[in-house]
């Protein structure tokens, strides 16, 4: 983790620089200026501007790649592609150290054992966040309280409707991959990459609490490079 100063934040309060930020950042993947422009609907110019003040400021990072897919003679000049910065930044004032307690916390639950004490007390936070809502009742829904805690939810596999049921969330019914809500940001990284079971099962059964048990979806775990440990789909124990 980095600090960052105040300026670099500043400049998200533009509100063009801010949507070139969000859009680039809710991709999950490189972004070209002519994408980037039409997206907050401005110019390429003055979308090519901010995109390089945001990449000057460590908000965004820069390369470059052909869009056309091709390669050879007549495939054209590679262009700039953007995405956000991989490496985790904080503002505090005055200076906070949160991530070392929570670092020495989770040494000592590890080195006692204290993985179930410390998953039960995620549950039940999960649940308590929850209220008395009712579990998540489709994947939409489950999005849009994953997006609340910083998660940044998107969709991946088949069909666009939700009721999986549509598809029957199986692979013998469509011939491809139910649907799932996969997850771009972990809000527990740091800590996660120095003690990945204990809090991957944390994070686990936080998100069971807070989305549900026994709904229509559930949360399981499925780990990728650089996404959520943790995924939600269909639940299969709900298909009738």
């Amino acid at each position: 983790m980095e600090d960052i100063d105040i300026d670099s934040i500043a400049l998200l309060q533009d509100p063009v620089r801010r949507r070139l930020y969000e859009y680039v950042a809710a991709q999950g993947r490189e972004v070209g200026r002519n994408e980037a422009a039409e997206a907050a609907g401005v110019a390429r110019t003055l979308a090519a501007h901010h995109l390089d003040k945001l990449t000057e400021a460590g908000l965004l990072e820069c390369g470059s790649r052909r869009l056309t897919g091709r390669s050879g003679p007549g495939a054209g000049r590679p262009a700039k592609v953007y995405t956000r910065a991989r490496v985790e930044r904080s503002v505090s004032l005055p200076a906070r150290d949160y991530r070392t307690a929570a670092e020495l916390l989770a040494e000592a639950a590890e080195q006692a054992g204290l993985d179930a004490g410390l998953c039960a007390a995620a549950r039940r936070r999960g649940e308590a966040l929850r209220g008395s809502a009712a579990p998540c009742g489709t994947l939409e829904e489950a999005m849009q309280v994953l997006a609340a805690r910083g998660y940044e939810p998107h969709l991946e596999g088949a069909g666009s409707t939700d009721g999986v049921q549509a598809a029957e969330g199986t692979e013998e019914a469509t011939g491809e991959a139910a649907r799932v809500v996969r997850m771009r940001n972990c809000p527990f990284h740091a800590v996660a990459e120095r003690f990945p079971p204990l809090v991957c099962g944390m994070n686990l059964a936080l998100l069971e609490g807070l989305i549900g048990t026994d709904g229509p979806v559930r949360a399981r775990m499925d780990a990728r490079p650089g996404e959520c440990c943790v995924v939600v789909e269909h639940s299969k124990n709900n298909d009738d």
